[in-house]
């Protein structure tokens, strides 16, 4: 019997402070989680200055005015996530990012990753899908934001795209906050 992995949600929670992901880091480690998860992505590559901001982000974010200007506020640096790497290593917890990009991915694929994972918003992100592939890594496809034809279509990629073989897991991730009961 295969056992079920706990990932640690870190995501943006840091609010970009690396003090406070490397905070989030401990506390997934002494709860036992096997693996936590932050976001690597460049603002400009994910959003445009015209872009608005979801009802909820209105809610929580008032002085900011566009996505871009969130993310910024969001956004760790590859050196942070070197750091945080290395971190998880010394604390024996697996260290995992969802990249947003083809460039982020292939920068995340220099660190000690043991799989690659995928965003719900990225699923139909045919690029991002075959860099992941090419990876020869575990794939974890988070399909939340996706119906049953998408996520075919996102198997099917991978599987065109040099990974027949390739580990897949689906995950069903909330992507509507607050979630509906």
């Amino acid at each position: 019997m295969k056992k079920t992995i706990i990932i640690a949600e870190a995501g943006v929670n840091h609010n970009g402070s690396l003090d406070t992901a490397l905070e989030l880091v401990d506390v997934a480690a002494s709860s036992g989680a096997d693996i936590v998860k932050f976001q690597f992505f460049r603002p400009t590559n994910l959003a445009t200055k015209d872009a608005q901001l979801a009802k909820y982000q209105c809610d929580t974010s008032a002085s900011v005015e566009h996505q871009v200007e969130l993310l910024e506020k969001l956004e760790l640096s590859f050196s942070a996530l070197k750091e945080l790497e290395k971190t998880c290593r010394a604390k024996k917890i697996e260290f995992l990012s969802s990249a947003f990009d083809v460039s982020s991915l292939k920068r995340l694929n220099t660190l000690n990753c043991k799989r690659v994972k995928v965003a719900s918003g990225e699923l139909t992100n045919k690029p991002l899908l075959r860099t992941a592939a090419q990876s020869g890594l575990p794939i974890i496809v988070s399909t939340g934001m996706a119906d049953l034809d998408e996520i075919r279509w996102a198997l099917d990629t991978i599987v065109s795209e040099g990974a027949p073989l390739c580990q897949v897991t689906l995950l069903h991730c909330t992507t509507n906050y607050p979630s509906r009961y």
